[in-house]
């Protein structure tokens, strides 16, 4: 994979203690790193907790970073384990409906707020690591591998976890099909 020019720069920089540069990483890669936590805790303030933690520990680890590697995958590793993390220690097992503080521009018309709200729904049914797989494979578009590095187990189990979330997620649903 190719990794961009401005981002090699910015990593390179903030290596080298530049802080604006690493504010310049966040910029690039808060809203993806956002989806992930999000994909993990269900809740906005949560992720945004998560998310600042991961940013955080990122700031902290940035020396060990290999920068031959991607910076938006080794960050959202970082951010999913911090997800994680504060999904240990609150328990939290709550969902509420997305918020639309990033205003995100990729919003399909045809989407209806009664199916949004079902799929909310569902997926809050899902148990947390279920919840976590098919976000990140089919919201997010991550490989079974890389979900298993995210989530600390096996591609394959990332694999069969997908097949199972997809499966209690068609019978959460079955009564939308037509």
């Amino acid at each position: 994979m190719r990794i961009p020019d401005e981002e090699r720069a910015l990593v390179a920089a903030a290596q080298a203690g530049d802080q604006g540069a690493f504010a310049g990483l966040v910029r690039l890669h808060q809203r993806r790193a956002y989806l992930v936590a999000r994909a993990i805790v269900t809740v906005h303030e949560d992720a945004e907790d998560a998310l600042q933690d991961g940013f955080v520990r990122a700031f902290q680890a940035l020396d060990r970073f290999d920068p031959t590697q991607t910076f938006s995958a080794w960050l959202n590793r970082i951010v999913a384990n911090a997800a994680l993390d504060l999904m240990r220690r609150r328990k939290v097992r709550s969902a509420e409906e997305l918020s639309d503080a990033l205003g995100s521009p990729f919003k399909d018309p045809a989407e209806s707020a009664e199916l949004r709200e079902r799929l909310t729904k569902a997926l809050a049914k899902l148990p947390e690591r279920a919840r976590s797989v098919i976000v990140l494979h089919d919201v997010e578009g991550y490989t079974h591998v890389e979900i298993g590095k995210m989530l600390g187990i096996p591609g394959g189990t990332a694999r069969s976890d997908l097949h199972h979330a997809r499966q209690r997620l068609r019978e959460l649903l079955k009564d939308l099909r037509g």
